[in-house]
């Protein structure tokens, strides 16, 4: 697997590997003076959608996604209809669940709309469902959010919020078929630890375009875990920002793009704050004709943020031909008065030598590949620590494999 890597001081900047055939695989690093917003690559925040004109794909923030399957998302023809979506919450005793309107004041707390999809989301939803878990409650139990789509369009707004030294597991899981926009805010108090499971489990026909938005107390611990398999176009965009110095984020994610989908994950974690620390790790397998995986990550360091540790890494697998990988590992720093940083990023088909290795003790092809793929994903998998989801992925990952012998 053929890797690009780059760990940046300030004043140098190197770039590491070329892009292996049939993927596109580039980095940047850039030393800047001062920066207006919080990424380049981007329109300024807003939640006014007259802010964002309607994108043609020629621009850096669409370029890779195919505007034509959005189903209206992206230039306001889609219209939000009662078939949308269904979401049901259950929550252990303690945590309260509202239907709240967008007079709401920790609505868009955690962040502000990036791109005019998450701006249309925020001025079309009728009811936002916010979460709250007191200061100092320790959650014994998951809290579980279904999000179930019902064949039709939909805009949506959840909030999860944690008080001071809270503490809580949070799997949202979305199945069904159904075109959806959606903001998700994490607002965490001082001192609190939030765990978060996000699953794509689509139907083949979904389209799930939203954006996330964690905004991390002092001293509080976010750990976000997206699993992406199912949909037709599924395209999400975290965000981390910090409200206070010793934050720490630890981005993780899994998907597996099969013959036709598109999946696209577009991360920033910006360091406004000094001392925090931030871990992104995403991995991909892909299969079949014309399945397209895009990931984008971009990692800002601001003047203010020193004492800034950061790492980001993407690893993609591909098992057949006629797939396609876009991997950008991003990363701008304004101060050298940090820790370290630095991204790395991969793209490959398997190991010849891991194969032959197993082949050679007598094991058949197609289960030496079958055990290479689950242990390419083993790492990411045991990061959830709920074991019915985690059975549920790997069988899910299972079934994928099956389907490509097949």
């Amino acid at each position: 697997m053929a890797e690009a890597q780059n760990s940046p001081t300030l004043g140098s900047a190197r770039a590491g590997g070329h892009p292996p055939v049939g993927s596109t695989t580039a980095g940047s690093i850039a030393v800047a003076a001062e920066s207006t917003v919080a990424t380049r690559m981007s329109a300024p925040p807003s939640f006014d959608v007259a802010d964002f004109p309607v994108p043609h794909g020629r621009e850096e923030e669409w370029r890779f996604t195919p505007l034509e399957r959005l189903r209206g998302l992206h230039d306001g023809t889609a219209v939000a209809n009662g078939t949308g979506v269904k979401v049901d919450v259950q929550a252990p005793e303690g945590v309260t669940v509202e239907a709240v309107g967008r007079d709401d004041a920790r609505l868009g707390k955690a962040g502000t709309p990036v791109d005019r999809v998450a701006a249309q989301a925020y001025s079309a939803f009728e009811k936002a469902s916010v979460v709250t878990v007191p200061k100092e409650t320790v959650l014994t139990e998951p809290i579980r959010i279904s999000v179930h789509g019902e064949g039709g369009t939909a805009f949506g707004h959840q909030v999860i919020e944690l008080g001071a030294f809270a503490e809580a597991v949070v799997v949202i899981d979305h199945t069904g078929d159904a075109v959806l926009a959606a903001n998700v805010d994490y607002l965490l108090g001082d001192g609190a630890k939030l765990t978060v499971v996000s699953v794509q489990d689509w139907d083949e026909k979904a389209v799930h375009v939203a954006q996330h938005n964690a905004l991390i107390g002092r001293d509080a611990s976010f750990k976000s875990v997206v699993v992406t398999f199912g949909g037709d176009v599924v395209r999400l965009h975290p965000r981390v920002s910090y409200a206070g110095p010793g934050g720490e984020a630890e981005l993780f994610g899994l998907y597996f793009t099969d013959q036709g989908q598109h999946q696209e994950h577009r991360l920033l974690v910006d360091h406004n704050v000094p001392h925090c620390k931030s871990n992104v790790v995403y991995k991909g397998a892909l299969q079949g004709d014309d399945a397209h995986a895009v990931w984008i990550g971009d990692v800002l360091i601001e003047a203010k943020a020193e004492g800034t540790d950061t790492y980001e890494m993407n690893r993609n697998l591909v098992l057949t031909d006629g797939a396609r990988v876009d991997s950008v590992p991003n990363l701008e720093i304004e101060t050298g008065e940090i820790v370290g940083a630095g991204h790395a990023s991969a793209t490959g088909r398997f190991d010849d030598e891991q194969l032959f290795y197993l082949m050679a003790r007598g094991i058949p092809e197609h289960e030496a590949r079958r055990l290479v793929v689950r242990g390419f994903f083993a790492e990411l998998v045991q990061q959830i620590g709920l074991p019915d989801i985690e059975e549920r992925l790997i069988a899910k990952i299972e079934e994928e494999l099956e389907a490509a012998v097949a």
